[in-house]
């Protein structure tokens, strides 16, 4: 029995040392631009199907390779010198198909730099051919599809009449499609200007057509599961406050509370964030949320028994839960999808926390029988430290 404790230390002590050494190679990458996101609205009408997508700077200066003066920032005229890049890019990269056929757009109404300090978008107008009556219409984008180092997602917003459908194409989700019915198309506005803001109705469903609606509405929601699954595996300062907060010595009471503690609170703000009733800026959260690495750290190295650590994580989680409701906060959710997309983007987020807490903890426990459990707890704090300084730094600097 003792001899099978060793072991089981020896793998736990191999197990965290290889999670440390994994998230290492990513620090410049994590801290500078660990999520690129374009957000994409295609708005149906008879005459004409526009899309308005938008993509944060940093992801037009890897695609383009345009940061000439390499301050992390395209001014006008470098943003003048790849603009017709971004645009063959974006072209070969998205692809629209009406009735199974694949679409070029008719018309570039703009492409521009949206300056808005940190928040900069490159932002694109374009206008592909209408949709008819009881056709199909998809959308694909495989932008950064052969990058493994970057987390993309395209948040996807249409509106088609009085109605909205959402999705979050990512990962291998990289697909979005609608079958246009009969009804859906003779809500259709006949142009641009005709476009009310009608709340999408909440009627049961009673025909077959609402029937595909609903369906379109839970492909949607399985997405945003997706998403938020990629969301924490690609966000490598929550993976390291996760594995800060596991490391030191605990009984599983502790264990239970703090987790539950950090659920609670990442999930009150993330659901607080995207309803619009909190807002930090991001200058705030992304230094708090390197900062609470740093903390944790610091208190694994220099206390050797934890206590009240789930009023920590508490507070901690508070920050992380505006962190991760960044993705979120400038997609446009109908009303009706809302909560659905929200608890699964949340459950996604949950899926892969539980994984990692159910694998760790009970290696975790035959590994604090092992000797030199101390010391590994002290260096794997140690490289936590490091790297959750390192981003406070970046963050603070960049803010």
């Amino acid at each position: 029995m003792r001899h099978l404790s060793s072991s089981i230390g020896r793998i736990a002590f191999i197990f965290s040392i290889a999670i440390v050494l994994a998230i290492f190679p990513y620090l410049e990458h994590a801290s500078a631009h660990a999520y690129s996101a374009g957000y994409n609205t295609l708005t149906l009408t008879k005459e004409q199907t526009e899309m308005a997508f938008s993509i944060d700077e940093l992801s037009v200066i890897e695609l383009t390779d345009g940061d000439i003066d390499d301050n992390k920032m395209l001014d006008e005229t470098e943003f003048a010198e790849v603009k017709d890049n971004l645009l063959d890019i974006l072209q070969q990269s998205i692809t629209l198909k009406i009735g199974n056929e694949e679409q070029s757009w008719t018309e570039v109404e703009s492409i521009v730099l949206n300056r808005q300090g940190g928040a900069s978008k490159a932002v694109l107008k374009a206008v592909y051919p209408p949709v008819s009556a009881t056709q199909s219409i998809s959308l694909t984008d495989n932008l950064y599809k052969e990058d493994s180092k970057t987390n993309y997602v395209d948040l996807l917003t249409v509106n088609y009449g009085a109605q909205k459908s959402t999705s979050a194409l990512s990962a291998d989700n990289r697909t979005w499609t609608l079958q246009l019915m009969d009804a859906e198309y003779s809500g259709l506005p006949q142009n641009l200007d005709q476009l009310t803001e009608t709340p999408s109705t909440e009627e049961p469903v009673a025909n077959p057509e609402q029937a595909e609606s609903r369906n379109s509405a839970m492909s949607g929601a399985f997405s945003f599961f997706q998403l938020g699954m990629n969301h924490i595996l690609g966000g490598y300062d929550h993976l390291l406050f996760l594995f800060s907060l596991l490391i030191a010595r605990q009984t599983f009471k502790q264990y239970a509370s703090m987790i539950t503690a950090f659920t609670i609170a990442h999930s009150l703000t993330l659901t607080l964030t995207v309803l619009g009733i909190i807002h930090l800026s991001p200058r705030i959260i992304e230094p708090g949320i390197a900062l609470s690495i740093c903390y944790v750290a610091i208190d694994n190295i220099v206390r050797k028994q934890v206590s009240y650590r789930w009023l920590l994580t508490f507070l901690f989680g508070l920050i992380h839960g505006m962190g991760f409701a960044d993705i979120l906060n400038e997609m446009d959710i109908p009303r009706n999808e809302l909560a659905i997309d929200l608890t699964s983007f949340n459950l996604g987020i949950e899926a892969v926390q539980l994984v990692i807490v159910a694998t760790l903890v009970p290696l975790l426990y035959q590994f604090h029988r092992n000797k030199h459990a101390r010391k590994v707890v002290l260096a794997g704090s140690g490289v936590a430290l490091v790297l959750g300084a390192a981003w406070l730094f970046e963050r603070i600097f960049a803010a």
